[in-house]
């Protein structure tokens, strides 16, 4: 198994079809082929050989606020660590970039509390965080939880 490293092109398809097996259970947001591409320079991806076997995207909505989205592993990689390799990633990028604050959406709050998020009011959050909201089906009776870091930016 491969370190968590930056998405290629060719992952697209892969990524697509695992994010879209957990939204199909409603885990999470679907997601688009043309988003995936457009946003590929936002995701990290591991790799066993050449298959993708997790993704997760560090998403920038602002000048000082970016978000940790479509964090998946496939069933048969989970429990060991690689989801939590994936948001290690997105927020050493996230210090390294300068971003100061990162937050999530999710309905699994106790994994990204292990990293220090922690859970906030969602009107606590800025409203331009609420773009996607607008375009899912559980819109506005949504049950995700959000967390927020507030980091240590490297000069």
């Amino acid at each position: 198994m491969n370190p968590a490293e930056k998405a290629r092109i060719q992952d697209v398809p892969q990524m697509h079809h695992l994010i879209n097996s957990f939204a199909g259970k409603d885990d999470m947001l679907a997601r688009s082929l043309s988003e995936l591409y457009e946003n590929l320079r936002d995701y990290f991806v591991i790799r066993n050989d050449d298959r993708v076997i997790a993704c997760a995207a560090l998403h920038l909505t602002w000048s000082d606020l970016a978000e940790i989205r479509a964090v998946a592993v496939a069933e048969d990689y989970q429990r060991q660590g690689i989801g939590g390799q994936l948001v290690a990633a997105c927020l050493e990028e996230a210090r390294t970039i300068g971003i100061a604050t990162v937050f999530c959406l999710t309905y699994r709050p106790a994994f990204f509390e292990k990293f220090g998020l922690a859970q906030v009011d969602r009107m606590e959050l800025p409203r331009k965080v609420w773009t996607e909201c607008y375009r899912c089906p559980k819109f506005p009776d949504c049950e995700e939880v959000a967390l927020i870091l507030n980091l240590e930016v490297l000069p």
